[in-house]
């Protein structure tokens, strides 16, 4: 692999000619994802620069999200995190997911009637004790769990749902489908949460791994509520994209 050299008669600091040399490269797709950059003292030698000046240039790559350092082994690339646009909009992750040509499986954990709990009832505005239908599933994309998301609709709004086959199925396909339940809007909260043992065991990360927790209620053209979640997110595969004009 070969680097520019460094203009030293230049006003640009040595470092940053070697940050924006590193960062070619990996824009580029020649440093790919967790793929190790040379040492510092490669570095150091490979540009005739002191350690100084690599370590400068490396903490900017850090702090850029391009790379990531791990201690005794030294700098790697950071993996790209996939950009999902439907915290803006009504459509699913999945659906960005699969335009953007990554393959989704959707794994039913659980389906079942109970009775809404107090944070289910305030969401959808119903009584509390009402039945609703409670669906647990595991995303994965290409292989890797992606997403844990936990559902609850009111039942008489969708009756027979705690039976319907939703392996691999999107819900609001099967909703607009089988009930005429068309989104009309929503509100979505993020927050940076931490999993508990169960959860973590499901997403194949530590209790310790910061994740996206995004809790949402969406409602129906005359203001019914029909549907509230709450999502974990992989936040180390994950970035979500607001464009506000």
């Amino acid at each position: 692999m070969t680097y520019p050299r460094l203009n030293r008669d230049g006003a640009e600091p040595l470092w940053m000619q070697l940050m924006r040399a590193l960062r070619t490269r990996i824009d580029s797709g020649e440093l790919g994802p967790d793929q190790p950059l040379p040492s510092e003292a490669e570095l150091s030698d490979m540009f005739s620069v002191s350690r100084t000046v690599v370590r400068e240039a490396l903490r900017e790559l850090v702090q850029q999200r391009l790379i990531y350092k791990v201690k005794g082994r030294g700098a790697f690339v950071s993996p790209r995190k996939t950009e999902l646009r439907f915290i803006g909009s009504m459509s699913g992750s999945a659906d960005d997911l699969r335009e953007s040509g990554r393959r989704v499986t959707t794994h039913t954990v659980r389906q079942a009637l109970g009775e809404a709990d107090e944070r289910e009832a305030a969401l959808l505005q119903i009584p509390l004790g009402e039945q609703v239908v409670r669906i647990r599933r595991l995303r994965r994309v290409d292989g890797q769990p992606w997403l844990l998301v936990d559902t609850a609709l009111p039942a008489r709004l969708v009756p027979g749902l705690e039976r319907a086959v939703l392996e691999n199925q999107s819900l609001y396909d099967v909703l607009r489908r089988r009930y005429g339940l068309e989104p009309a809007a929503a509100d979505r909260w993020i927050e940076a949460v931490f999993p508990d043992r169960e959860d973590a065991s499901m997403l194949e990360v530590s209790t310790s791994t910061p994740l996206l927790g995004i809790e949402s209620v969406a409602w129906l053209d005359d203001n019914t509520r029909f549907e509230a979640y709450y999502a974990l997110h992989r936040s180390d595969q994950t970035r979500f994209y607001v464009g506000i004009r």
